[in-house]
């Protein structure tokens, strides 16, 4: 079983401001916004949502192909990170004479962020193609480019290949029609409640509706957990504590590794959602989307202080 994972690398440059935003934001003044905050550390770190979706995955052992593509002005490094892990780079591009995706991330104490992306070679994902990756049993389209995130839907519908639809940051670029298209194309749709609001909102369609049309729906919550809307009902999941936090970037990517590593797996919905859970915990307990390295037994012996049970699988942790 292989999965490939649709979406950005990018260099994440993560500062971390030691205030809080809403002190220095004035609501009723919003249309003439003009603050600047002073962030007295800042961090370089490896992220993008195919990255670190793919770390996630990979952690947890399963067959991650990521699918992205890469500025030749500083792919170098990325692409040595890539085998450093023994993550395979058959399906990433490096475009000439242009720069790499690049997000300047700035956390206040609150866990607050705001982020400014310059999306470099992603812009030209869409010259992938999803349909031409071979051995491929489930697929996600994490937010990129929005050609690519458009074609790589039709494409995997087209081939057959189930997949997660995660429109994420990515979704100011749709409109309605379009997410309905994506939607309706998608086996399974991951957003967090913020997210499923503007989805909502956007496509005319209630959260039930939504749900109604893929095999599941699955909301995160932040702190209180996650739901997952399925033929079956809602699975309700559970947060888990985190023993510290440090850094929320790239919670959600890992949350998704965990997703993919059950569905792949048949783990169920309520272990695939703790399973998920968990690996949101560990990774905010790290600073940086990728800096989290528990060993299967370390990830098996916290989901059994969590909740209570092993892992299905004697493969999976």
């Amino acid at each position: 079983m292989a999965t490939l994972i649709c979406g950005s690398l990018a260099y994440d440059n993560i500062m971390t401001f030691e205030g809080r935003f809403r002190e220095h934001i004035l609501p009723e003044q919003v249309h003439i916004l003009n603050v600047s905050f002073l962030v007295p550390t800042m961090r370089r770190e490896f992220g993008g949502c195919a990255g670190n979706i793919g770390y996630a995955l990979h952690l947890l052992g399963g067959d991650a192909r990521i699918m992205a593509t890469l500025g030749a002005v500083d792919a170098a490094r990325y692409l040595e990170r890539l085998d450093d892990l023994g993550l395979a780079q058959t399906y990433v591009r490096v475009l000439p004479e242009t720069y790499s995706a690049q997000a300047m991330i700035t956390t206040d104490l609150e866990n607050n962020q705001i982020t400014a992306f310059h999306p470099g070679a992603m812009m030209q994902s869409h010259l992938n193609r999803a349909d031409e990756a071979e051995g491929i049993t489930l697929g996600i389209v994490a937010p990129d480019g929005y050609d690519g995130m458009v074609q790589h839907s039709e494409q995997f519908a087209a081939a057959g290949v189930p997949f997660i639809f995660d429109p994420g940051q990515g979704l100011p670029l749709f409109d309605g029609a379009t997410l309905r298209r994506m939607i309706e194309l998608a086996t399974y749709v991951a957003v967090n409640d913020y997210e499923a609001k503007l989805v909502s909102n956007k496509t005319g369609w209630s959260i039930e509706e939504i749900a109604s049309k893929v095999d599941a729906l699955i909301i995160t919550l932040g702190e209180h957990g996650a739901q997952i809307h399925h033929a079956g009902g809602i699975e309700d999941i559970p947060p888990v504590t985190a023993q510290q936090v440090l850094d929320p970037t790239g919670c959600g990517d890992a949350f998704r590794g965990g997703l993919l590593y059950g569905i792949e797996n048949k783990l169920g919905w309520a272990t695939t959602g703790r399973l998920a859970s968990l690996m949101g915990a560990l990774k905010i307990e790290h600073q940086g989307p990728q800096n989290y390295a528990p060993s299967r037994t370390g990830i098996n012996e916290r989901f059994r202080q969590a909740f209570g049970y092993d892992l299905p699988s004697s493969d999976a942790a």
